[in-house]
């Protein structure tokens, strides 16, 4: 009798688990996406001249308290595939780079790395923001919709703090 109400107990809290809420996959690495300007603000113009596609940025922080981590060979992509590699670029702890879209100078002590191509590569309804370690293995994921993830519409999700 006590084999059947352990087994049935565990069954219960197998069954609990299972129809609680489902939740983001936490990878181990120390460099996370920590938002994404998804929706540049104002009208969308990927013109190289006058467009505002450097408006569309994805930040990305080492949330390590130890490590410098370099950057060369991440890359990060979109549910569709467009991609951009990290060719160089060190992050010490705590510090962050936002990766824009457009063309400018890359900067260490600005922050920012450009991806050299005026095309917006985040959609402004649904997208899913890979980053990936250079071993090919991913260091962070989010998925997010205007609708459920946007609640201020500002076209920016914050999601490590």
């Amino acid at each position: 009798m006590r084999h059947v109400l352990t087994a049935a107990a565990a069954a219960g809290a197998l069954a609990v688990l299972a129809a609680g809420p489902a939740q983001a996959t936490e990878y181990s690495s120390a460099l996370k996406v920590k938002g994404v300007q998804y929706d540049a603000p104002g009208s969308d113009s990927n013109r190289c001249s006058g467009g505002n596609t450097k408006d569309e940025y994805l930040t990305i922080k080492n949330y390590s308290r130890t490590a410098t981590v370099n950057l060369k060979g991440y890359v990060v992509k979109d549910a569709a595939g467009n991609k951009f590699t990290f060719t160089a670029h060190k992050l010490e702890p705590g510090d962050y780079v936002k990766l824009r879209g457009g063309r400018g100078t890359d900067s260490d002590v600005g922050n920012v790395v450009y991806r050299q191509n005026c095309n917006f590569i985040w959609n402004n309804d649904k997208d899913t923001i890979y980053l990936i370690k250079p071993n090919g293995s991913r260091a962070d994921a989010h998925s997010y919709t205007k609708r459920a993830n946007d609640t201020d519409s500002n076209g920016y999700i914050n999601y490590h703090g």
